[in-house]
């Protein structure tokens, strides 16, 4: 299947046209009041600044309480949505191959106590090696990248995490399902390449590896620097004296060279950005695991999850920054030169994804409604990765509306704000699903006078484990207790 770039105007209305269709029998109640309100977002002038402006845009024929009631009270097949991008034509990689990155997105909301299942979110801050911890709602989102420089990705799920989720187990469902959805699509056949899933430092890739091993996936991931991984056991050998077999070999400590050894693959390449790239791979490493955090319930002994691991240096960045070594651990336990190559290049295309982060929240509007359930905002979310994949299929059919400022581009390179700009005058060449509204009389009201006088509950923030209990504070962290001794 080709990308959507590559479509003919009149296959890319068909499946433009197709997506919408389907996109609006997804829409199980409210159903005409969310499909305009998704049409407001792709046809309004400008970045989405709130909610209620939406309702100005000549594409919503509703008022601005039906479009409160479709966010708080409309319904999303979310299950039979999530078939629909999988369906629609996807970036590959040079070699035919998907590509799929995952990442943690969050819609912050310190200012929501009345929001329920709230958890503390990572974020950077504006200087140099600052973060904070901040309230609001974690998603998790996968998306296929495309190859060469640009900000287009096709997002394919995304799942908001709960306060105390075990990161590891629900990414490698979500994976799980939405490789399940290519299969099915017939995106991937027997034969093809393996998929290639790739993940930022953060996440455990040798155990979603381990997890997602009965499917044919490649887990490339991100690893610390101050990591220790194993090398193979050697030989089995039969001892007279008895005892066990070793199964770990010696130690590869990414901090000390002197344990590293000879390099299974050594690669050098000139790029435009970086200088020259230098790649260093050792196969089979594996990190050892024992019995406790996520595999303290394993039954029966503990797995060995070999991978490849490489080291990558390059000669500059952009941005004059700290040059640092960059660590990535692979499930491919034998990788050659070639293979090397190929998944160092597709971590650095791992951050196209952050383009379309940028994208959800300061142009279509991702975190801008102040909503208080969380329900509502998994609605929403939804109805913004349906506006994001009508863009990516409307690629080819929109003229390029420019700024007196803006350099000329190319159909295929206009980026996803220009075809923004252009999607008003496709609107009427488009399937329109939505029903005409229907006259009504506004209801009455609350009476003149009176106080609402309802006290809406309040919610603490992440005092939830992974394992479902509530968070109690330590005895040495109350006030007026000795501090515990660590030495």
């Amino acid at each position: 299947m080709i990308s959507v770039h590559h479509l003919d105007p009149r296959s890319a209305l068909g499946a433009l046209s197709g997506f919408r269709r389907e996109f609006h029998r997804c829409l199980t109640r409210r159903a005409d009041g969310l499909f305009e309100l998704a049409d407001a977002v792709l046809c309004a002038d400008g970045p989405v600044r709130t909610l209620v402006g939406l309702s100005l845009a000549p594409e919503h024929r509703r008022g601005h309480g039906g479009l409160y009631d479709a966010v708080n009270n409309g319904r999303i097949e979310v299950d039979r949505l999530r078939d629909a991008p999988a369906g629609t034509p996807l970036p590959r990689a040079a070699d035919g191959r998907l590509v799929l990155a995952v990442d943690v997105s969050p819609w912050l909301r310190p200012d929501g106590a009345t929001c329920p299942d709230r958890t503390f979110c990572h974020v950077y801050g504006r200087g140099r090696g600052e973060h904070r911890m901040i309230p609001g709602w974690p998603y998790s989102f996968v998306a296929a990248l495309e190859t060469g420089g640009t900000s287009w990705t096709a997002l394919l799920d995304a799942v908001r995490l709960p306060p105390g989720a075990d990161l590891a187990a629900v990414t490698a469902a979500q994976v799980r399902g939405v490789v399940q959805r290519l299969i099915a699509a017939d995106q991937w056949r027997r034969g093809d390449p393996e998929i290639l899933v790739v993940f930022d430092a953060g996440y455990d890739a040798p155990r979603i590896a381990r997890l997602l091993e009965d499917l044919p996936v490649r887990v490339l991931g991100r690893m610390r620097s101050d990591r220790v991984l194993r090398r193979p056991g050697p030989p089995r050998v039969h001892n007279p004296l008895g005892g066990r077999f070793r199964k770990h070999g010696g130690e590869f400590v990414f901090g000390d060279p002197a344990t590293w050894g000879a390099e299974d693959v050594l690669t050098r390449t000139d790029t435009r950005l970086y200088g020259t790239a230098t790649a260093q791979a050792w196969n089979r490493l594996h990190p050892r695991l024992t019995r406790r955090a996520a595999w303290i319930d394993h039954s029966g002994p503990l797995p060995i999850v070999e991978g490849t691991v490489i080291r990558l240096t390059v000669e500059r960045l952009p941005s004059g920054g700290v040059n640092k070594p960059v660590w990535l651990w692979c499930s491919d336990p034998d990788s050659g030169p070639v293979e090397v190559d190929r998944w160092w290049r597709a971590f650095l295309r791992r951050f196209d994804i952050e383009h379309t982060f940028r994208l959800l929240k300061q142009t279509l509007g991702w975190t801008r409604p102040r909503l208080r359930d969380p329900e509502a905002a998994d609605r929403w979310t939804w109805l913004i990765l349906a506006v994001h994949a009508q863009l990516r299929l409307a690629r080819p059919l929109v003229a390029d509306l420019r700024h007196p400022w803006e350099r000329p581009a190319e159909p295929a390179r206009l980026t996803p704000t220009r075809v923004r700009r252009g999607f008003r005058n496709l609107h009427m060449k488009i399937a329109r699903p939505a029903a005409a509204p229907k006259p009504v009389r506004p209801g009455p009201g609350r009476p003149p006078g009176s106080k609402n006088r309802a006290t809406a509950p309040r919610f603490d923030v992440g005092l939830v484990l992974a394992t479902g209990r509530a968070h109690t504070r330590p005895a040495h962290h109350k006030k007026g207790t000795k501090p515990r001794r660590t030495g």
